[in-house]
């Protein structure tokens, strides 16, 4: 990839800003107040895709947020990249929280990112890392300098499930055929250890429901001798984990994988400093399982995590009342090898089962997704592990990760294909939180460096 340096310095200051104004259109997939500005967003990819040097780009109706779709082919007897990635992001709440509007993009300088940082909600999860494969390719084109084929697939419901995704890719799997899939949903160590997501956790999503009385109640003249659905919903939720943090679903475990005392201690040579962990996030220890490391709990170990709950007046000032309903969202992060389908449906019969028979149960699913490993001996970790030596000049270290990607799952198995991770986020990014951010050195490095992952599959799969 020659020049390929020089080019980024040319054309950063360009980069960044369009970066900058993708960044300021507020594609929030979850709230329907925010349609027009996903549409907005998925006019925004295509038009960029065109510019970068795609021959074909369309945008995909589903029955929700459409998906554009690009593609570039130079020979139809080289290898084809499949690109993955999303527009839309998250919901931006709780604003107040945010030292900058989440929509207005600012660059500050951080400890993590000393040469500056773009702050803004969807920076780092998706929209910068999915940004720098279009100016990758935009390089590759304009140097003619592109080595294989290549297709953009960016869809605009990942944060909601991807509901109509998996429809997508059942109906065009030629449209879709490839030799890789490549994501940048993930991140690494530090700047300076990189590093490939070689496993995520699947997901099972579920919001309950308690029901008591048919009528919110005044709590003088009924407390005592009613349930009250908001006790009743946090002692159970209680429940759920015992003294060791292990979690009570019966049959939750059975298909756990426990990793070898050998693959554990490989997993342990991975830099980690427990200080700077809770310094960071402002804790005086941390939680969790018992038996097992922070980075092994969030990583190659299931969880259960309440992940909203209300109910009842919470409004200024008091209200005595006891609710007639209570609400909870739980989020169940799971192993390979867990179907997130089978521990749903055991969540629910658990979650009825232990509730009194003075409240009404509802469990109501929501989406999942299943658990994915990737090979460390495949041509395309390979051609990772090749790209990073080249622009990092070190050797990556395998990492599993706690997040989900559900449809990395859902790509191997109806286009037969294996996903590759390259993340360029860190941990202190603040994905899904307020100060949401993404690095300027990790934006450009990712442009660097995925050239030379076209480059090495191409080499390797002759």
């Amino acid at each position: 990839m020659q020049n390929i340096q020089s080019y980024i310095k040319e054309h950063k200051n360009r980069f960044i800003n369009e970066l900058i104004e993708l960044l300021k259109i507020p594609s929030i997939s979850a709230d329907s107040a925010y349609i027009s500005d996903v549409l907005k967003t998925a006019e925004s990819i295509k038009i960029s895709l065109e510019k970068a040097g795609c021959e074909t780009v369309e945008i995909c109706e589903t029955n929700g947020f459409p998906i554009v779709f690009g593609e570039k082919t130079i020979n139809k007897n080289l290898p084809t990249i499949l690109v993955y990635g999303h527009y839309d992001v998250q919901p931006a709440d709780p604003i107040e929280l945010w030292t900058s509007p989440p929509f207005e993009p600012v660059i500050k300088k951080t400890d993590s990112h000393p040469e500056g940082a773009i702050f803004a909600r969807g920076a780092c999860d998706d929209k910068g890392q999915m940004y720098m494969h279009v100016k990758a390719l935009e390089f590759m084109t304009s140097t003619n300098q592109l080595p294989c084929n290549v297709k953009f697939m960016i869809e605009g419901e990942e944060e909601v499930g991807s509901k109509n995704l998996n429809e997508f890719v059942k109906n065009n799997r030629k449209k879709l055929k490839n030799d890789v899939i490549l994501i940048s949903d993930t991140g690494m160590i530090a700047n300076d250890i990189p590093s490939i997501t070689t496993g995520l956790r699947g997901l099972s999503y579920v919001e309950v429901e308690i029901t008591g009385p048919n009528r919110d109640l005044h709590s003088g003249l009924y407390g005592g001798a009613v349930a009250n659905p908001i006790n009743i919903l946090t002692k159970m939720i209680a429940s759920l984990h015992d003294e060791n943090n292990h979690i009570t679903i019966p049959g939750f475990y059975d298909a756990v994988e426990e990793l070898s005392k050998t693959e554990r201690s490989e997993m342990a040579k991975a830099p980690f400093s427990l200080e700077n962990y809770q310094k960071a996030l402002n804790i005086d220890s941390v939680y969790g399982e018992k038996g097992y490391t922070t980075n092994e709990r969030n990583s190659i170990r299931p969880t259960l995590d309440v992940n909203g709950i209300w109910g009842g007046y919470t409004g200024e000032g008091a209200k005595t009342v006891i609710a007639s309903k209570a609400y909870a969202k739980i989020s169940m992060r799971l192993v390979p090898h867990q179907d997130w389908e089978e521990i749903t449906q055991l969540f629910k019969n658990h979650f009825e089962s232990i509730a009194p028979k003075s409240v009404k149960v509802k469990v109501t699913p929501h989406h999942g997704g299943q658990g994915y490993v990737t090979p460390i001996d495949s041509t395309g970790y390979q051609a990772a592990s090749k790209a990073y030596q080249k622009t990092f000049e070190k050797t990556p270290i395998p990492q599993r990760s706690g997040g989900s990607i559900p449809i990395v799952a859902l790509f191997e198995k109806e286009l037969n294909s294996k996903t590759i991770l390259m993340g360029f986020g860190l941990d202190s990014d603040a994905i899904h939180s307020p100060n949401e951010h993404f690095g300027i050195f990790n934006y450009l490095k990712g442009i660097e460096t995925i050239p030379y992952f076209y480059k090495y599959f191409t080499e390797l799969s002759k």
